[in-house]
């Protein structure tokens, strides 16, 4: 009896220290993002193993790159992310008031309370929680511009560019409702806007694009156009360059008559390509990238640009969905394929100088927009101010995408993000 009683009394010992080192391991990581909640939060500058350096003070983005072993803290961090997935905000939140519960639940087990009791009670707290924020909320209409824009601004004040939430608030709200329909909408597809970061002058110089904005300027050589005025924009996926063998394979060519005539196909056959590009009433080419082979050369551009066609270059595949919605063209994957009726169309299509920097951008303005997407282009003095501004700006569309989806938000200092929405 008295070997089954000092049995037991080890599992119990056995299970309790592992309860507690569960509570001390979780309260370990809400107390690192802790001193980063709230407009009085500090932000945490963090050395990554590849030597970058990152200044935040996004609850999911610092927990993201912490390396965490124990098993409760890994679920803090899945909790933030979770939060981050469905809110947009307050993930730091999140872990200091799960740190804060665990705490509580500390001092319960310890006066003798079954962990099943202190769970089931939680989830009754959560439920009438939950009643209560229905009780005070206050019903928002989307039509009403400032009272989303001062919610956004409520989010934006615990953020590094907190002192730009005058143009980025609106930038934030103006994006979302320009890419929804008000009376309808239930839902927000935030993958509809496109944030493009350009390195130079100030946060207070971002802008929102009402169309297409590329982060570098048009590639031409000399005598290319850098404006067009009523664009017709071909997106294509074949290649302006001379074709290679399926293998490897090297050509030995030792007769000087044989390398003119190679010369002068290769010439006739790019040349073909882009008359067949003018034929169709392009004048503004999307070059797709070629792991193949060269998707353009020299001799190309210098076609294009006698036939007065701009040229953009390096275009992504993960992109041409979002260019074809925006500009309502077609991918053209051969040559023959290229007709009028799978192009697309701006009003004006040329390269932009940003202030302070010099670096161009390709802008294309008065698009069709059939898809209902928008562009933000963010400015900023160094790649730690645009990453911040980025994550901001994400954040505060998630607060809007948030009121579509449950048009109320809460009095007194409640909500989703740091510090709530607005009293009213």
């Amino acid at each position: 009896m008295a070997v089954g009683a000092g049995e037991t009394f080890q599992e119990r010992t056995k299970g309790r220290d592992v309860r507690i080192s569960n509570i001390i391991a979780a309260k370990a990581v809400a107390n690192a993002v802790r001193t980063s909640l709230g407009p009085r939060g500090m932000d945490k500058l963090m050395q990554l193993p590849n030597g970058e350096v990152l200044i935040s003070n996004d609850g999911a983005t610092i927990l993201s790159k912490m390396d965490v072993l124990h098993p409760a803290a890994k679920m803090l961090v899945e909790l933030s992310q979770s939060q981050d997935i469905e809110a947009g905000d307050g993930t730091t939140s999140v872990c200091v008031i799960a740190g804060a519960l665990l705490d509580a639940c500390g001092v319960l087990l310890s006066k003798g309370i079954h962990p099943t009791s202190v769970a089931h009670s939680f989830k009754l707290a959560s439920a009438r929680a939950c009643e209560i924020l229905e009780e005070i909320s206050v019903p928002v209409d989307l039509h009403d511009r400032d009272k989303l824009i001062s919610a956004v601004k409520t989010c934006l004040s615990s953020k590094v560019v907190s002192q730009n939430s005058e143009l980025l608030a609106p930038i934030a709200v103006d994006s979302v409702l320009n890419i929804i329909d008000v009376d309808t909408a239930k839902n927000v597809d935030l993958r509809d806007i496109r944030i493009i970061q350009q390195m130079g002058g100030t946060v207070d110089d971002s802008e929102l694009v009402n169309g297409l904005v590329f982060a570098k300027g048009s590639t031409k050589t000399a005598g290319g156009p850098s404006q067009v005025e009523n664009a017709k924009i071909g997106l294509i996926q074949f290649c302006l360059s001379a074709p290679k063998t399926d293998m490897q394979n090297d050509v030995v060519v030792s007769d000087y008559a044989a390398m003119d005539r190679i010369l002068r196909d290769e010439r006739k056959y790019i040349l073909n390509l882009c008359k067949k590009v003018k034929k169709s009433g392009c004048n503004v080419v999307l070059i797709q990238k070629s792991i193949l082979r060269d998707a353009y050369n020299e001799l190309s551009l210098h076609f294009l640009a006698k036939m007065g066609i701009l040229v953009v270059t390096d275009i992504d595949r993960g992109d041409v969905e979002f260019i074809c919605r925006t500009l309502g063209c077609t991918p053209i994957a051969h040559s023959d394929n290229l007709t009028k009726d799978k192009l697309g169309s701006a009003e004006h299509v040329g390269d932009v100088t940003m202030p302070g920097s010099g670096h161009k951008v390709v802008k294309f303005t008065g698009v069709q927009n059939p898809g209902n997407t928008m562009t933000v282009l963010l400015r900023g003095s160094n790649d730690l101010v645009l990453a911040e501004a980025e994550r901001s700006v994400h954040d505060a569309q998630c607060v809007v995408r948030s009121l579509v989806k449950k048009t109320i938000h809460y009095r007194r200092g409640w909500g989703t993000g740091n510090g709530g929405f607005p009293q009213t």
